[in-house]
C-alpha cells in the first residue's frame, strides 16, 4: 500500500514537474500559496520522500521472479 501512494505521488510530482518545464505553472504554488508558503514546501518534501521510496523499487526483489 505505501509503494502505491509513494508512487501516486510520484507521478503527480513528475506531471507538476512537467507542467512547470513545458508552461512554466507550478500547480503546487498555485494551489497552496506560492514556492515559498509552509504548505507548499512540506508538499515538495512529501513528494521527494515519495520518489526516494520509489527509487527503492528498483533494487528489491519481486516476490515469485527469484531466479535459481
Amino acid at each position: 500500500m505505501i509503494d502505491r501512494i509513494a508512487l501516486a505521488l510520484a507521478i503527480i510530482g513528475g506531471l507538476n514537474w512537467g507542467s512547470v518545464g513545458l508552461f512554466g505553472f507550478d500547480a503546487v504554488a498555485w494551489l497552496f500559496g506560492g514556492q515559498t508558503a509552509v504548505l507548499a514546501r512540506i508538499i515538495y518534501v512529501v513528494v521527494a520522500l515519495s520518489a526516494l521510496w520509489c527509487s527503492t523499487l528498483l533494487f528489491r526483489e519481486r516476490e515469485g521472479s527469484r531466479e535459481q
